[in-house]
């Protein structure tokens, strides 16, 4: 498995994109290239937080590239932290608000495409799933069709849907950083309006995705997020 490195790949927002290519000895792809499409995945932490860097982005791809596929990580500009307040200039001056995110994946998007002969499945995982679908959505707009997506443990509504059964919700001290109302002030720190929080492309959920290529989605079994998951899903 190669990743070839940031600055070998930059594009012109300045958002590197890491390339991770399938190892020599991962089966089906005989010369070490992969035959399919490329996977676009996307790192989560609330909008606010997270990089190509973490676990969920670095070590998925370098998993998924030693199975034999070709996948591309990508960074985004994060929004402010919530509930800063006055502070948040302050404490993150250089902080945007959307669409400076799905402006960044956008981009990504029509570079990987122009290397990926076989077509992109989008991805993602928390946050990252839901600027994957709102990628998806923008894609078809103007006339790309990704050829599938994958949303692991993600959410996709402005406001979060409520789990009417307790055996669906968070646990222990996720009770608490991913309690709804905690959810729905991350959402307000990215979107920056209430004109934002129901834009389809901030956040795709309730709005028609019957366009969508075959899509994954894969949510976690107690965790607040998945009412929205599950919403989005149906």
């Amino acid at each position: 498995m190669k990743r070839e490195s940031e600055d070998d790949a930059a594009r012109p927002s300045s958002r590197p994109i890491r390339w991770y290519e399938p190892g020599r000895d991962a089966p089906g792809t005989g010369n070490g290239r992969a035959p399919g499409p490329t996977l676009l995945w996307l790192h989560g932490g609330g909008f606010f937080r997270g990089s190509p860097d973490l676990p969920e982005a670095h070590e998925v791809a370098t998993a998924l590239a030693r199975r034999g596929m070709r996948v591309a990580t990508a960074g985004y500009r994060l929004a402010p932290p919530p509930g800063l307040g006055w502070a948040r200039s302050f404490a993150a001056p250089r902080r945007q608000r959307f669409p400076a995110a799905h402006d960044d994946v956008a981009a990504a998007l029509e570079e990987v495409l122009a290397r990926s002969p076989h077509g992109v499945v989008l991805g993602g995982a928390s946050a990252g799933a839901c600027l994957a679908a709102a990628a998806t959505l923008r894609a078809l707009d103007e006339g790309v069709r990704p050829v599938g997506a994958v949303f692991a443990y993600g959410f996709f509504h402005g406001v979060h849907p409520r789990a009417h059964d307790p055996r669906q919700r968070s646990r222990r001290h996720r009770r608490l950083t991913h309690a709804p109302w905690a959810l729905d002030a991350t959402n307000r720190s990215y979107a920056g309006s209430r004109q934002a929080l129901g834009d389809r492309l901030a956040f795709p959920g309730g709005h028609d995705v019957g366009r969508f290529p075959r899509t994954l989605v894969v949510n976690a079994e107690q965790d607040n997020m998945r009412a929205s998951g599950d919403l989005f899903a149906r």
